[in-house]
């Protein structure tokens, strides 16, 4: 049988060919021709090995020998929600992992999806939606599955600055520098309706089909009565009956899109609904912390089959991702941010977000700026770590799938087992417990900051939804049942 050469053995000609590159051969007495490895240990007795970490460099070792690949590239978007896997990078985390990894932007989210299914990218940044919504068929069908979850909520709802005025004269408590939020579309139901009787559209932006923004700007809407429109298996527009009609507008281009005038709004990522507010074109009128607090937002997504091929890479990725999440909720004794600037500083990078540190700072620090008159604390509008949020859980891939079928993406009714089985073929907090297991064990983390060996995935029922609807992951058609709009089991 061949001799198989272990982590350990390599380490140590590691060594021994470092310290031969340092040796002169006339310090062992041999001829470039006849080289033992008993000349190299002389050399390397010579050496002076005091500086090396020894247990790190057999640790680094050990973990790069169990990867399948190293070497990695990592899809994203312009948004302030990819600041896990920019951090991971920038931090060192990725590389304490033995990785190698390349983040790269992508144009749009289709875009993105493609590149990760065709295996240009490695993995991505992925809207929550994508991996259930590839995995159902809806749009594109890949096996995509998620281990790790990036963060809550993180989005706006921002209308330009004709329509708040037209909301203000509909509901005069809004005209107030402060006004009482959360703000519903009851004022904008009004403006709405005079467009419909007048024959005109009234057009807003979100980011994607099967992207939260999609599900929240709709929930936010037709909880003052507004209906966003359906999906059905002729028309997959999503604009069936509609009172406004949504589009698909990528993230960067919203505050230009607004400005133009092709929208009137729109729902969107920051630091994109700030933007709005620097440039004076528009209003962030809601969360969506207020339509569905400690919501999931985005993902980091891989094919199944990239999955099987690279376990323990996989593994290693999300390891570095949740020491990345915990470094950016990492406070002070005072409750303040101890990273968040600097994230903010090295997101404003042209190859990141691209947007000043100062517009993305608005979110990012502990604020949100709804008006120049209206800043207000938001410590939790970006979450990345606590609350578990890095967590997949069964009951956020449940959720989205009851919105999927709320507005026909799902074309016909579905078992209660259904969503749960799907949910546990998209979610994988096997591969999660795995990785966190593995940081407990390097003393990175504490059992504490993940839910308990018995968790079911299933968060605890919820009600804090802005028109107070309870929602039960483990009861999909009691919670679609109770909606006015959107179809019912």
């Amino acid at each position: 049988m061949p001799f198989q050469f272990g982590p350990k053995f390599l380490l140590k000609t590691r060594w021994l060919a470092a310290a031969f590159a340092i040796v002169p051969l006339s310090f062992v007495g041999c001829s470039s021709g006849d080289i033992t490895l008993a000349d190299l240990e002389a050399a390397a007795a010579k050496v002076d090995m005091s500086e090396m970490d020894a247990d790190a460099l057999m640790a680094s070792s050990d973990k790069e020998a169990d990867l399948e690949k190293r070497d990695l590239k990592f899809g994203f978007i312009k948004l302030t929600d990819c600041a896990p896997l920019v951090i991971a990078k920038e931090k060192g985390f990725f590389a304490d992992e033995g990785l190698n990894v390349e983040v790269e932007s992508q144009s749009n989210w289709k875009v993105l999806l493609d590149r990760v299914i065709d295996g240009q990218l490695d993995g991505a940044h992925m809207l929550a939606g994508q991996p259930i919504g590839a995995t159902i068929g809806f749009g594109t069908k890949a096996d995509i599955i998620t281990a790790y979850s990036l963060d809550y909520n993180g989005n706006g709802i921002t209308v330009s600055n004709a329509i708040w005025e037209q909301m203000q004269e509909n509901d005069p408590t809004l005209k107030s520098a402060t006004p009482q939020h959360p703000i519903t579309a009851a004022s904008l139901k009004p403006i709405v309706e005079k467009y419909k009787q007048e024959g005109r559209e009234f057009s807003m932006g979100m980011v994607f089909p099967v992207s939260t923004h999609n599900y929240e700007i709709r929930y936010w809407l037709a909880a003052a009565g507004i209906n966003p429109g359906m999906y059905t298996e002729q028309d997959i527009t999503g604009m069936q009956n509609a009172d406004v009609l949504l589009s698909v507008t990528p993230p960067p281009q919203m505050p230009a899109t607004l400005e133009a005038g092709t929208i009137f709004g729109y729902c969107v990522g920051e630091p994109w609904n700030q933007q709005a507010v620097v440039k004076g074109i528009g209003v962030p009128v809601t969360t969506n912390y207020d339509i569905w607090k400690n919501n999931p937002e985005k993902v980091f997504g891989v094919t199944k089959q990239w999955n099987d091929k690279n376990p323990n890479t996989h593994i290693a990725v999300v390891k570095a991702l949740m020491r990345a999440g915990k470094w950016l909720d990492e406070i002070d004794t005072e409750g303040n941010f101890v990273n968040r600037q600097e994230a903010c500083k090295i997101l404003s990078n042209k190859d990141y977000v691209g947007a000043d540190e100062d517009v993305i700072d608005n979110s990012m620090t502990g604020t949100f700026v709804f008006q120049k008159t209206d800043v207000r604390p938001m410590p939790d509008f970006n979450v990345f770590f606590k609350y578990n949020a890095t967590y997949p859980h069964y009951s956020d891939c449940v959720w989205f799938l009851t919105q999927m079928r709320r507005w026909g993406q799902i074309t016909e009714a579905k078992s209660a087992e259904w969503y749960a089985e799907t949910a546990k073929k998209v979610y994988r907090p096997d591969i999660y417990r795995i990785a966190a297991d593995m940081l407990i064990s390097e003393g990175k983390i504490d059992p504490k900051e993940i839910p308990a060996p018995d968790y079911d995935g299933y968060r605890t029922p919820s009600d804090e939804f802005i028109d107070g609807t309870t929602y039960d992951g483990k009861d999909p058609l009691g919670y679609l049942s109770r909606f006015e709009i959107g179809n019912k089991e």
